[in-house]
């Protein structure tokens, strides 16, 4: 099954480098200049840096030649993955694509599934999601991701195209479920951020964790997805890593909040619009997301760190 990687950030990137040893594939960037300099020194060096390219990929800006493949890895933000689509639907008629983006969209509350199946409907729709980073991934060290597809045939078709040496795929047919956990880890993540970056400690970070596991398994019972994804790679899995490390964009926003510092406002933050679409949500179904809430507070700027944390230290005492 032919591939291509749309988007060539750190994530596709990493993909094209760890299915290249599988056969040929194709990394696609809009971006004519960066493609030139990728083809010239067979690396990203401005995403990935120190990553050699093996021979079986190609770079291209041309979507259609790209587009050639059957399989698509989006490989874009949560946020640009409708114009995305929009703009491509084209070539992107009638192909698999798989969604690598973890997120809520802003305008609509929708996740990366839902985003594809009402702007390219006559696409077929998966989404590759789990703790993961580009590094890890593009060296080669074992890594293990969700792969969800609400149509199962095609989900074992692609868990045998995109598994690799270094990259272990689970499948599963609760698309709902995928999406909620890899978007509101990131959720999660700012929180703990925060928390690591104020000083609060291991102990306030580890009920953080908890508590927010608990927020995602709420959200996603709500909307009907299975309870038990979450426990597993999309979910759980994702949640530690993001939670745990500063390779994750998310946690060191969390870090620059709790340290009272300005965060780089180019580097792009899945979670801060994840938890202003999941916040908006929640309050119009009436479901209690006391975690979410508070960061929005906290990006917002209208809650200080102690104040987020005595709203939630205060709350009514409850059985867990």
């Amino acid at each position: 099954m032919s591939v291509s990687v749309l988007g060539a950030g750190a994530f596709g990137t990493a993909m094209a480098i760890s299915l290249a040893g599988k056969g040929a594939v194709t990394l696609w960037s809009r971006d004519a200049g960066h493609v030139a300099e990728m083809a010239a020194s067979r690396e990203n060096a401005r995403r990935l840096p120190g990553m050699p390219f093996p021979e079986t990929i190609a770079v291209t800006s041309d979507l259609t030649e790209a587009a050639q493949s059957r399989v698509l890895l989006l490989a874009v933000p949560m946020q640009q993955l409708r114009r995305m689509l929009e703009t491509y639907r084209t070539d992107l008629t009638g192909k698999v694509l798989v969604a690598c983006c973890k997120g809520i969209e802003l305008t609509t509350g929708l996740g990366p599934i839902e985003v594809m199946r009402e702007a390219l409907p006559e696409a077929r729709h998966a989404l590759l999601t789990g703790p993961s980073f580009a590094a890890d991934i593009a060296k080669g060290l074992p890594t293990a991701l969700t792969l969800a597809c609400a149509d199962p045939d095609l989900g074992k078709s692609l868990q045998q195209s995109l598994n690799t040496t270094n990259l272990r795929l689970y499948r599963t047919t609760d698309t709902l479920g995928a999406e909620i956990g890899g978007a509101l880890k990131n959720v999660i993540a700012i929180a703990c951020g925060a928390v690591i970056g104020a000083g609060l400690g291991d102990s306030a970070r580890a009920a953080l964790m908890t508590r927010g596991y608990a927020e995602m398994q709420r959200l996603a019972r709500h909307l009907g997805a299975e309870a038990d994804t979450l426990a597993g790679l999309s979910g759980f899995g994702d949640l530690a890593l993001t939670c745990t490390s500063t390779l994750s964009r998310n946690y060191r926003l969390g870090l620059a909040l709790g340290q009272g510092e300005v965060f780089d406002p180019s580097v792009t933050v899945e979670g801060a619009a994840t938890a202003h679409a999941t916040d908006a949500k929640a309050r119009a179904m009436g479901l209690d997301m006391p975690i979410t809430a508070c960061v929005v507070g906290l990006l917002d700027g209208k809650l200080t760190l102690d104040a987020a944390m005595t709203a939630l230290l205060t709350r009514p005492l409850k059985e867990e």
